[in-house]
């Protein structure tokens, strides 16, 4: 059977070419590369779409993993770089050995591109769904310096951080979710199942029923007869959110307003905080300027209201405003007033990093707070459910009763 290989190979002159051939075995594949005076570097079957669910479905597995690969892999280069080796052997370690195949297949990328004469910072630039914009900005600011190693490893202190605040949000948000989901399936079972059967039994000996079972029946037949229409009413709804939200300026007021929130509000800001302000000391630490480092740093902020108050400040900057005035409204005020000390002590860099500390602490404070609230509100819906339904049944059967007697 003839399969489709993609290869990479070398042409006379010294040019790595890639493309793909067709052949019956990965030998014929060769043999046809030789006869197209080419010299084989690699050659790889390109599966099937059936063929590539097998690997889809362990990417999909490991994909928590990458941020774990990208952090090993960013500082088994820079560790070999300190310790004398090229940085094209680095790359090559660290993608042979890299703990998930997107971080490979990028660290294989960055290599072939260095080869091919380019820096390490433009290969970066070319990936930005693996390293994002702070890597680039990071590795570019060594390149200048002399200072690879050191700025690779700054950069994988960056993500060990980041992926530590995200394995926080991760864990802390798991089991309230998990909460919700039995919660909802234990609804859905009662309406679905329990309801209709008790339901039949009144049926059968007649009488009128209490308000509260009228209203049971109706939430389990709206449930059990009419499931494709609701699940429709909930498709349309998310598709008419969607649509409103990729409204650039509707998804702004929507991240503003989720900013005003009791508990998620100061959440939010807590975790946007620590995530710019570590990208912006990390940043300045590896040589870049105070400008640069904002406009950059920014892209680690999601939420967009956030986001447009940290462009204004870029733009203050330009007109000669300090950074900490600049920011006065984007973060909260101790981040402010530590950026202030940081300006007037020249330590911008080291009081960001702090910064970024104490805000990863406030995380896990507010982290605490909410999965306090959200457990015993779970725990009261469910059981007010619950309860009703039984409510419902119990006074079902008193007037059954009261009525054969």
């Amino acid at each position: 059977m003839t399969v489709t290989y993609r290869y990479r190979a070398a042409t006379l002159s010294g040019e790595v070419v890639e493309g793909v051939v067709q052949a019956d075995n990965p030998r014929a594949a060769i043999d046809e590369l030789r006869r197209q005076t080419l010299v084989p570097v690699a050659v790889e079957p390109m599966h099937t779409r059936g063929a590539n669910w097998p690997t889809f479905w362990t990417r999909w597995r490991s994909r928590g993993n990458r941020d774990d690969a990208l952090a090993v892999g960013t500082r088994t280069i820079a560790a070999m770089l300190s310790g004398g080796a090229t940085l094209d052997r680095a790359l090559t370690f660290a993608a042979a050995h890299a703990g998930h195949p997107d971080v490979g297949e990028a660290l294989a990328d960055l290599r072939r591109q260095v080869q091919q004469g380019g820096t390490l910072s433009s290969a970066m630039r070319e990936r930005p769904a693996v390293f994002g914009g702070l890597a680039p900005a990071v590795t570019r600011a060594g390149e200048e310096s002399g200072t690879l190693d050191v700025a690779l490893s700054r950069l994988a202190d960056h993500f060990d951080r980041v992926r530590d605040l995200r394995g926080q949000l991760r864990a802390a948000l798991w089991y309230p979710a998990l909460m919700g989901i039995v919660s909802g399936v234990g609804v859905v079972v009662l309406l679905t199942f329990v309801v209709p059967r008790f339901v039949g039994m009144l049926a059968e000996s007649g009488g009128t029923l209490p308000t509260s079972t009228r209203l049971l029946v109706s939430m389990s037949a709206a449930v059990t007869s009419s499931w494709w229409a609701l699940l429709a009413l909930g498709a349309l709804g998310w598709i008419l959110v969607r649509g409103w939200l990729h409204e650039a300026g509707n998804r702004r007021r929507w991240h503003g307003h989720r900013l005003r929130w009791p508990v998620w509000g100061a959440l939010e800001r807590a975790v946007a905080t620590a995530r710019f302000a570590r990208a912006f000391g990390t940043l300045l630490e590896s040589g870049a300027g105070v400008l640069a480092s904002l406009r950059i740093a920014r892209e680690a902020v999601s939420n967009q209201s956030l986001g447009s108050a940290l462009d204004d400040a870029a733009r203050a900057i330009e007109r000669g405003v300090r950074v900490a005035d600049s920011l006065e409204g984007a973060l909260p005020p101790l981040a402010i007033q530590l950026l202030a000390v940081g300006e007037e002590s020249g330590t911008l860099a080291a009081m960001s990093l702090r910064i970024a500390d104490t805000y990863d602490g406030e995380v896990q404070r507010s982290l605490r707070t909410l999965v306090a609230m959200v457990e015993p509100m779970l725990i009261v819906a469910f059981g007010g459910v619950v309860g009703f339904v039984a409510l419902a049944m119990l006074q079902a059967i008193y007037s059954i009763n009261a009525g054969v007697l």
